[in-house]
């Protein structure tokens, strides 16, 4: 726990390792789907044509493939998916045993029970390992029929166990090289004065409006949308690995505009037009009860 009462959970290596390492990794087996060979690109582009707008290739989401191994894409074999699905339920037993094996071993060394922290990135399941629903549904089903190892999130751990010790963790991250560098480095460093301007005044028209109306509620909270949108931290990773950088320029132009235009009407420097309003709304309507008080 920090000086001023945040708890901190440091990511387990181990459990990340197994499921997340492009070496060793679950995801990498042979008999999983291969995410790079899809019907966009190697059927006959007569045949898609009714199924691309623009007349241009992409990936459809349809794929044949598995990942076979370490081959070229034209060399992939066909995918199997009754085999897939059941090396999914051998790769969630052999985490589970991990597991308890890992607490065992860690429990003699501690004065509480050990808790393993496995975050991963959501879009790893089902986008980039098409069986990844079918292992976690499998982990925990296997979780439910032993007690040596319980699932709990990081709260649930902390109403047992509430005494933490104080400390100062150091900037670190689970991005390349273990700091901040994904995030910030001359590639996308200039974003973040625009991001915290607006942070800042989303804090002051919270201060300001305690009895909106019907309209000006509607705008702040279209406004706190525009505000997380434009700081998420896809933005700058995209632009750190180039590969969509004038898209990911773009998304923090846009929010950080939308955002000021929705500032500056609320605060009668200029104009606040609903019809202009619903088409924020309409393009973003992330978290639709999105609660913007919470920037007080």
């Amino acid at each position: 726990m920090s000086r001023s009462g945040i708890v901190f959970f440091g990511r387990d290596h181990e459990s990340s390792r197994q499921v997340w390492s492009a070496e060793v990794g679950y995801p990498g087996d042979p008999v999983y789907r291969e995410f790079y060979r899809d019907i966009g690109w190697d059927l006959p582009l007569p045949y898609l044509q009714e199924f691309l707008r623009d007349g241009l290739r992409r990936n459809l989401g349809i794929k044949y493939h598995r990942v076979t191994g370490r081959v070229s894409l034209g060399d992939k074999a066909a995918y199997e998916r009754d085999l897939a699905l059941a090396r999914a339920d051998e790769h969630a037993a052999d985490f589970v045993r991990h597991r308890q094996e890992q607490v065992k071993a860690a429990a003699a060394r501690l004065d509480r029970p050990p808790i393993v922290v496995s975050p991963y990135d959501a879009e790893l399941f089902g986008h980039w390992w098409y069986e990844g629903p079918r292992f976690l549904e499998s982990v925990f089903r296997r979780l439910a029929l032993q007690d040596e190892v319980l699932a709990v999130t990081p709260i649930e751990y902390l109403e047992r166990h509430p005494d933490c010790e104080v400390a100062q963790p150091p900037l670190s991250s689970w991005g390349a090289k273990g700091y901040a560098d994904v995030w910030l480095n001359p590639t996308n460093d200039w974003i973040y004065s625009h991001i915290d301007v607006a942070a800042e005044r989303m804090v002051e028209l919270v201060q300001r409006f305690g009895s909106p109306s019907a309209l000006q509620d509607r705008a702040l909270r279209q406004a706190a949308r525009e505000l997380m949108l434009a700081q998420a931290s896809d933005w700058p990773f995209i632009m750190t690995t180039g590969t969509a950088v004038e898209y990911a320029k773009r998304r923090i132009r846009d929010h950080v505009a939308r955002f000021t235009y929705l500032y500056d009407g609320l605060l009668g420097n200029g104009p606040l037009d609903e019809a202009t309003l619903a088409d924020f709304e309409g393009r973003d309507n992330l978290f639709p009860d999105l609660d913007y008080r919470l920037y007080q």
